[in-house]
């Protein structure tokens, strides 16, 4: 997978977030943590949670474990980036100023 390919699959991933924040739809898993009786705090423990998950996964060396949870933590990171009007582009920028 190329460095575009990546990029391409975030901003994708972004966009659906984005888009379940706008619309809601009633089945979305995305959309619950937007409406959450408990708020962000509900993303934010989530994001909370995959880290713990991730660091287990990589202490044991579970590879396929740590790409899992690593998927989750990342996914539950971008929407709180959307629930904090970030995006995935002002995560680029802020990595790009690190360099």
């Amino acid at each position: 997978m190329t460095d575009d390919d990546t990029d391409a699959v975030l901003d994708s991933l972004f966009a659906t977030i984005e888009d379940r924040r706008d619309r809601l739809p009633d089945d979305s898993y995305t959309a619950s943590l937007f409406t959450h009786e408990k708020g962000e705090n509900a993303a934010l423990e989530k994001v909370g949670e995959e880290a713990t998950e991730v660091i287990l996964a990589a202490k044991d060396d579970d590879r396929e474990e740590l790409l899992a949870e690593s998927g989750d933590l990342v996914y539950h990171l971008l929407v709180v980036l959307a629930m904090n009007d970030a995006t995935v582009e002002d995560l680029r920028d802020e990595l790009e100023d690190r360099f």
